[in-house]
């Protein structure tokens, strides 16, 4: 796989993420800032680090399940490794302008 292919199935995860979230919180997992890295490999495996905004999120399954389906149905990717890390530890700084000013931050 190209680094050109790889970048434009980053672009189409990025997309899907961007339809995940936390129901407690009216702005997508991405915009959110809790996306911490994207690693698409050659074999259309893509390994992910995300982090909830807090490490008690009782929405946790449901979203890590949503992150997973939604990645695996990504046209390219034939496996998602979703890695729940907790460094560094998420806070306000990391959400986008979007976010910050549609939650009046």
């Amino acid at each position: 796989m190209t680094q050109e292919e790889k970048t434009q199935i980053e672009s189409r995860i990025v997309d899907v993420l961007k339809t995940v979230y936390d129901p407690e919180i009216p702005i997508d997992i991405y915009e959110l800032g809790m996306i911490y890295k994207i690693d698409v490999q050659d074999d259309g495996s893509v390994d992910i680090d995300m982090t909830f905004t807090a490490p008690n999120c009782p929405a946790a399954d449901f979203i890590l399940e949503d992150v997973r389906t939604k990645v695996e149905s990504v046209e390219g990717i034939s496996s998602a490794n979703i890695n729940l890390v907790f460094e560094p530890v998420w806070d306000q700084s990391m959400m986008s302008e979007e976010a910050r000013i549609e939650l009046g931050f």
